[in-house]
């Protein structure tokens, strides 16, 4: 009985993602890591233009970008660095956000 709980568990835990820790700057799923189409350098000002352009809030973590399923509170570190915890969808590249704080 305690290996099939123990089974089970895993296996929710594999379907459903664990929680992992990612780090990196809010940026938006248009510029990515680089805002040099822009001229205006990863700022808060670029970001939230590209968002208002139809772009999503986003983590970049110096190699790849991820879309943030919080959107209200990414958009309040546009281009900080933050530390997002959350559920990575490997396939669609989106983080379910559990939290985002500033890093320090």
């Amino acid at each position: 009985m305690k290996k099939l709980s123990a089974l089970f568990l895993l296996t929710a835990a594999l379907v459903l993602g664990a929680e992992q820790t990612f780090t990196g700057t809010i940026t938006d799923s248009m510029c990515g890591g680089d805002h040099k189409a822009m001229n205006m350098g990863a700022n808060d000002k670029c970001v939230t233009e590209c968002v208002k352009a139809g772009a999503k809030y986003a983590l970049w973590d110096g190699h790849q970008t991820y879309v943030l399923s919080d959107q209200a509170g990414a958009a309040k570190l546009a281009a900080r660095k933050v530390i997002v915890k959350g559920t990575l969808d490997a396939k669609t590249k989106m983080i379910t956000v559990a939290s985002i704080t500033a890093a320090k």
